[in-house]
């Protein structure tokens, strides 16, 4: 896999835009970020999965997915090294943080007493 099939991979999910977080390529839906490319190094993705999934695919492919460094890796953050990985092993672990993303922000929207998007203001004409 190189970085065109993972962004591929990315932008073929519903709601996903490609934008750029501190100089490297991130994919985003509802304006949050699921998936990125170019870090640590160029030969890197990294999708934020949820700590049971990341543990899983780490155990289903060591050479493939790392937990990146940190507070960022116990949260789920894990490092996917494209040179080893395939579009068969990438998509679910593309695809599960997508769904994970998507979840949460459904979550957060019903809770009662969530912000809600301001009404837009009335033009007026002058």
């Amino acid at each position: 896999m190189n970085a065109a099939a993972f962004r591929a991979l990315a932008l073929e999910l519903p709601g996903v835009i490609e934008a750029s977080h501190q100089g490297h390529a991130d994919f985003r839906v509802r304006g949050k970020i699921f998936a990125t490319l170019g870090y640590p190094g160029e030969e890197w993705g990294m999708v934020r999965l949820a700590p049971e999934e990341q543990a899983k695919r780490v155990r289903q492919a060591p050479a493939v997915f790392v937990p990146a460094k940190g507070d960022w890796g116990e949260q789920g953050s894990t490092l996917v090294k494209l040179e080893g990985a395939s579009v068969e092993i990438a998509r679910p672990a593309i695809r599960a943080a997508w769904e994970r993303l998507v979840r949460e922000e459904t979550a957060a929207q019903k809770k009662p007493g969530a912000p809600r998007k301001p009404p837009r203001p009335k033009r007026t004409k002058i």
